[in-house]
């Protein structure tokens, strides 16, 4: 694959000085700071030792001293109160975590997540009468409830009263309910705008703990909050990264039985987990539970008592695992051709693929995969009962939901974010759907776009390559979307000692002004001629720690060569 090189644009030199000076580190770390947008010595102290008091005033959020209210009457007069989650880890984390703190400060709870095929997304009807049958007088929605009128109207013909905890982005109108947790939604203050669900739900328990005399009390469930916010690919920057922070602290020291069977089964090692390892590793277990059947037991998991009952349910979810990456791996073959087609002949800047038999569990996991390889929008489809279902995956340029809003008359409903969303049409519709999705695509996406890029924080001199420089960059973890991992540009590389070819990997030494370091290129072995040309030759590369006998050990891994 052809990548477009970028690097990072900032015009302040002089706060790369005063950084480097100041931190006593090379300028190539500086720029790095700069590019995440620090731009003084205490924003940069704040940046790598994040406190518990940069986290923000709940109460800020908009409804949120009368949800608050609501919440303690109803445990003063012994109401039941029912959650609604939804099936994915943001989903079924902020369930859990919500269940256990109401169940912590004495409240009556029970808890649902609808069955990804037979129910969909949002509030369902069926978990509406659940909720009557037992006898609540309270739902509370996590991860959904902002476009689900239909069933909170229900709801409300029932004298239900509903509470939403939701990030994504709202329709031009409201549901008419108790109380709206959303910081993106119209005339809510709460400055900042990224929280995952979760992190929607934790202000929540934050303020209920403030309420109660026990703000300390929230921050023992950050550990559900940094699974989420990794997961959900929610930028790791702000308020985000604190939580995330203080969270991962958690699962690595003192973590739950829930997340310790998890752990036991996946083989983490505790005191090693990052966000990385929750992405590759937890999510796909967590996420495989309502991609492959039913989504409750993730929530049992994660609220586990006993760590032995955990791991057995870790170790179901494992082998589902397994089978979702069988169906994955046929859907992702079968889509490629079509993709490939599409772009050949109609030059498409959007990709809207169909097959009434694919795995609806399994849409959103191949739509993100497509999104990778040809670097376009995808709309994924598969067919539920002649109603085509599917997701909507972008490249960061492009607003997916913004776009979606555009063809709302071909849609029966949608929802999501900039990045991401879920829909549903007519299978009638969906010839007319993709050329309008086309057309509002070319208009906002060049050719130029469709190359996939490389954002480049810095170039690095190898012999800057000190312990003191490796151990300054673990420290801008945690890492993830909008805080990546540092990506730095050599010039003048030269490799010696041969060329290691396994499969599609390369292994070498690469060289530069008489320091050499351990590269490996993943899927570059395409490359072989450029390294081996005996010419030097540029490469673009995180840096990692290796481990190995009890030694570490700088490595560079390889994104590009040219």
């Amino acid at each position: 694959m052809n990548y477009r090189w970028i690097f990072r644009q900032h015009d302040d030199e002089n706060t790369v000085h005063e950084l480097a000076s100041s931190l006593k580190i090379p300028k190539s770390l500086a720029n790095v700071l700069v590019a995440r947008g620090v731009r003084s010595i205490n924003e940069a102290e704040i940046f790598f030792q994040p406190t518990l008091m940069e986290v923000h005033d709940p109460y800020l959020m908009r409804d949120m001293a009368q949800a608050v209210d609501r919440i303690i009457d109803s445990i003063k007069n012994g109401e039941l109160i029912w959650i609604h989650g939804d099936y994915d880890v943001d989903g079924t984390a902020s369930a859990s975590m919500l269940l256990l703190f109401l169940r912590e400060i004495g409240a009556k709870v029970d808890y649902y997540v609808p069955d990804r095929f037979d129910e969909g997304y949002g509030l369902s009807q069926k978990s509406v009468n659940l909720a009557i049958s037992k006898g609540a007088s309270i739902i509370i929605t996590v991860d959904v409830g902002i476009t689900s009128f239909d069933s909170l109207n229900y709801a409300k013909s029932h004298n239900l009263e509903c509470l939403i905890c939701d990030h994504h982005e709202p329709g031009d109108e409201l549901p008419d309910v108790y109380a709206i947790l959303d910081p993106v939604r119209q005339g809510c203050d709460y400055p900042f705008k990224h929280l995952s669900a979760c992190g929607v739900t934790f202000k929540f328990i934050q303020a209920l703990a403030i309420k109660i005399g026990k703000p300390e009390l929230a921050f023992e469930y950050l550990d559900f909050v940094a699974v989420a916010s990794a997961a959900d690919m929610v930028p790791l920057v702000g308020e985000n990264r604190v939580l995330v922070h203080f969270g991962l602290n958690k699962l690595n020291n003192c973590p739950r039985p829930g997340f310790k069977g998890l752990f036991d089964c996946t083989g983490m090692k505790l005191g090693q987990i990052t966000t990385v390892n929750i992405v590759y590793s937890l999510a796909p277990l967590i996420n495989a539970a309502g991609r492959m059947g039913d989504a409750l037991r993730s929530v049992d998991m994660m609220t586990q008592k006993d760590e032995l009952k955990a791991f057995n349910i870790a170790q179901q979810l494992e082998q589902e695992n397994r089978r979702r990456r069988v169906f994955d791996e046929q859907t992702f073959e079968e889509a490629i051709p079509m993709a490939e087609e599409a772009i050949e002949k109609h030059d498409v800047r959007a990709l809207v693929l169909h097959k009434p038999h694919w795995h609806a569990g399994i849409i959103g996991i191949v739509a993100s995969r497509l999104v990778d390889r040809f670097h376009r929008p995808v709309v994924l489809l598969t067919s539920i009962d002649h109603v085509a279902k599917g997701s909507a995956r972008s490249i960061s340029s492009f607003d997916v939901h913004s776009a979606l809003k555009k063809c709302n008359r071909f849609l029966l409903e949608f929802g999501g974010h900039k990045h991401a969303a879920g829909l549903s049409l007519a299978e009638a519709n969906i010839p007319e759907f993709s050329i309008e999705f086309n057309k509002i695509a070319s208009e906002k996406i060049s050719i130029d776009m469709t190359v996939p890029e490389i954002m480049i924080d810095s170039e690095l001199k190898f012999n800057e390559l000190s312990p003191n420089f490796i151990d300054f960059l673990g420290s801008f973890a945690p890492f993830g979307f909008e805080n990546y991992k540092p990506v730095f540009y050599t010039k003048n590389v030269t490799s010696q000692n041969g060329v290691k070819v396994t499969g599609k990997n390369i292994r070498f030494r690469a060289f530069q002004s008489n320091f050499a370091i351990d590269a490996i290129g993943y899927n570059l072995a395409d490359k072989v001629k450029v390294i081996t040309s005996g010419n030097p030759f540029e490469i673009v590369y995180n840096i990692e720690q290796m481990s190995y006998n009890g030694q570490n050990s700088p490595q560079i891994y390889i994104k590009d060569i040219r």
